[in-house]
């Protein structure tokens, strides 16, 4: 399995490998030994598709038996141009019809050891920390987006059947849980709320009342994809609780008014720094981690000061950024008035330097403070990496430890932070400082 593109596909990778698990099939680590390889690709950007082709292409060089799925399937007739012999192509979240095809070009075993799967499926990231979708597709209509047709409308699993899987997660070991989806914060609103029972106890499908129960779990919860809804207030004092980590991955994408509008993105930015000064004085120590766009059409030098005073006043923790691609079928590609890529280009550099001295000034604060660290990876000389609450895996930065023997990766510890730098922290563990 080769798994490209955003968490949410990974989740798509993991259930395609369960229900193959499940069939007695066995993975094998590299080209040479698998029978056939699944290539799981994104198809959102040029780029990313062009990552995802050359993946196919790799995968036919190294094995010749290849399927095809993941966003990049809606272009099924451009990879069939390019690659004649793939096998199959299938769409995002087509699960059955990727088994099928596996077992059209490799017939499963006689028997299937279904004991071998764990209750909560195979997973493509550690033991210590899982992802959990909680639903699919999106009903926004962002102008420079084509998620919703390629991924289809909202579609909320039910609360119930997210808290077997996610007590099932930390029942195998999982310290943190990854909530993900299209838009986190929209969880439900396609079940009208709807109720569901689990062990007797009727829960709603709503964003605060399942993340209340999953921070009951006892594990990191941890949310992504949030779009600044009002009820999102609602989660804050979870957070102060402990219910929840305090940190949200809010995408913003642009802070000026006419670039919002023109994105067809929620365009009150004055209101969302006073809810971003409320959210603080109730949890202070709120990690934000978001994305912006530079070089959408329209967009103005005016409109992009407007951002870089925005993100400075907002406190952004962390930042990736984007420079605008007219993607294919995107309504954003009939609009005037574009930006030259050269401009696109200098604003970029000019909007990550500023995102690092923020993040640095946001960083330099935990020095000299204890903080709790999950740890990720620990090498043979004595020294171990780690996040801490207010930092996702690989996108956000790390703790880097000294003098850190006998911890293993999933342990968490109480770390002293020593220094900082624009994007990890470096510490000790507290019983070794003593």
């Amino acid at each position: 399995m080769v798994s490209l593109g955003c968490p949410k596909a990974l989740v798509d990778s993991e259930r395609i490998l369960t229900q193959l698990r499940g069939d007695g099939y066995a993975f094998a680590p590299d080209y040479p030994g698998a029978d056939v390889v699944i290539v799981n690709t994104c198809g959102f950007l040029d780029s990313a598709k062009a990552e995802s082709l050359e993946a196919i292409g790799e995968a036919i060089a190294e094995n010749g038996r290849v399927i095809v799925t993941g966003c990049l399937g809606h272009e099924a007739d451009a990879i069939r141009a390019r690659f004649p012999e793939v096998l199959a192509i299938t769409g995002p979240q087509q699960y059955e019809q990727v088994v099928e095809a596996v077992r059209a070009a490799a017939p499963a075993p006689k028997s299937a050891y279904i004991d071998l799967v764990p209750d909560a499926g195979l997973k493509l990231t550690p033991p210590h920390y899982a992802y959990l979708k909680i639903s699919e597709g999106c009903d926004h209509k962002c102008k420079f987006c084509i998620i919703p047709s390629l991924r289809g409308k909202l579609a909320s699993r039910p609360p119930a059947a997210i808290l077997r899987e996610a007590a099932a997660l930390v029942g195998q070991g999982a310290r943190e849980l990854l909530v993900i989806s299209q838009d986190t914060s929209a969880y439900g609103l396609d079940l009208g709320h709807a109720v569901s029972a689990l062990g007797g106890v009727s829960l709603r499908a709503h964003i605060t009342d399942l993340t209340r129960e999953l921070g009951a779990l006892g594990a990191w919860v941890r949310l992504h994809y949030i779009y600044p809804y009002p009820h999102v207030d609602q989660l804050i004092p979870l957070m102060a609780q402990g219910l929840l980590l305090p940190y949200l991955d809010i995408p913003f994408q642009h802070a000026a008014p006419s670039v919002l509008k023109a994105m067809a993105r929620p365009a009150n930015e004055a209101k969302v720094l006073a809810r971003i000064k409320n959210w603080r004085a109730q949890v202070p120590d709120l990690a934000l981690r978001s994305t912006f766009i530079v070089g959408f059409p329209g967009e103005t030098e005016e409109d992009f000061v407007y951002l870089l005073d925005w993100l400075e006043e907002a406190g952004i923790d962390r930042a990736g950024c984007f420079k605008y691609e007219a993607v294919a079928g995107a309504a954003a590609n009939a609009l005037p008035g574009a930006v030259p890529e050269d401009i696109k280009e200098e604003r970029w550099h000019r909007f990550m330097a500023a995102q690092a001295r923020i993040s640095e000034m946001r960083l330099a604060q935990r020095v000299g403070k204890q903080l709790e660290v999950l740890i990720d990876v620990v090498d043979e000389d004595g020294g171990a990496t780690g996040r801490s609450r207010y930092d996702a895996p690989e996108i956000d930065g790390e703790v880097h430890l000294r003098d850190a023997g006998g911890l293993k990766p999933g342990d968490l510890v109480q770390v002293f932070v020593e220094e900082s730098d624009e994007t990890d922290l470096f510490g000790v563990p507290l019983e070794a400082r003593a």
